[in-house]
């Protein structure tokens, strides 16, 4: 994939409602932009995932997607 600018515009289009950084150290995240009820928590959404790479952090994203019914 391409330089990390270019990434993270793609995965947020591709994911809205989510802020995609990357660490110093290099590893990818991505923080959603609201809030999650208890119930969000409970039933195993995440307020923020990582990866190692960006293709590893869109599979967090697309499992993120499925659990609220492919709403991205």
């Amino acid at each position: 994939m391409g330089d990390f600018e270019d990434l993270k515009t793609t995965i947020e289009r591709e994911y809205p409602g989510w802020l995609v950084w990357r660490s110093d150290a290099g590893r990818w995240y991505a923080t959603r932009n609201g809030d999650l009820t208890d119930a969000q928590l409970q039933a195993g959404y995440a307020m923020t995932v990582a990866s190692d790479d960006a293709d590893g952090l869109c599979g967090l994203l697309a499992e993120q997607a499925r659990r609220s019914g492919g709403e991205r």
